[in-house]
């Protein structure tokens, strides 16, 4: 069986521990955002794509699930398996898991498909971009929909 990507690994810095002494929870955000910087390379979405060709992306909604604290200097990674994907959108999970193994936290996200060479519009990502989402999410087909994926906020009565 096929497993999320895995980033890179990051250091949770002590400028974002908040005063409780763990991570604040604005960068958990951070952590998530830099996780999905590494897929984006595999893409070729980065700066050049905005640069060049005048596309990038946009985060449409975030929704983020937190576990278990992270503390500073704490180590980890942040998983990323597509959801679901079409020509203009791709819907993703993320897992950001400590380096002892165990999960902090959650992140759940629809990123859109932008074209900047006049005022920002929804518009398809370019076919070489389209072809490696594909393999991507390909790559992981056999990985079954996330338990956590697709969640709502709500107060659960009995």
């Amino acid at each position: 069986m096929n497993r999320p990507f895995r980033s890179q690994p990051m250091i949770v810095k002590p400028e974002w521990i908040d005063y409780n002494g763990h991570l604040n929870m604005a960068y958990y955000s951070v952590l998530f955002d830099q996780g999905v910087d590494d897929v984006w390379d595999r893409f070729g979405l980065g700066p050049a794509y905005r640069d060049e060709r005048k596309m990038t992306t946009y985060t449409a909604e975030f929704h983020i699930r937190y576990i278990r604290e992270l503390h500073v200097n704490d180590k980890v990674t942040c998983s990323f398996q597509i959801v679901d994907y079409d020509a203009k959108r791709v819907h993703s999970y993320q897992e950001l898991y400590h380096e002892d193994g165990w999960l902090a936290a959650t992140g759940e996200s629809l990123f859109l498909s932008i074209d900047q060479s006049g005022a920002p519009k929804v518009a398809p990502f370019p076919e070489d971009i389209m072809a490696k989402i594909r393999e991507f999410a390909g790559e992981q087909s056999d990985l079954p929909r996330p338990d956590n994926a697709g969640r709502q906020i709500a107060i659960l009565r009995k």
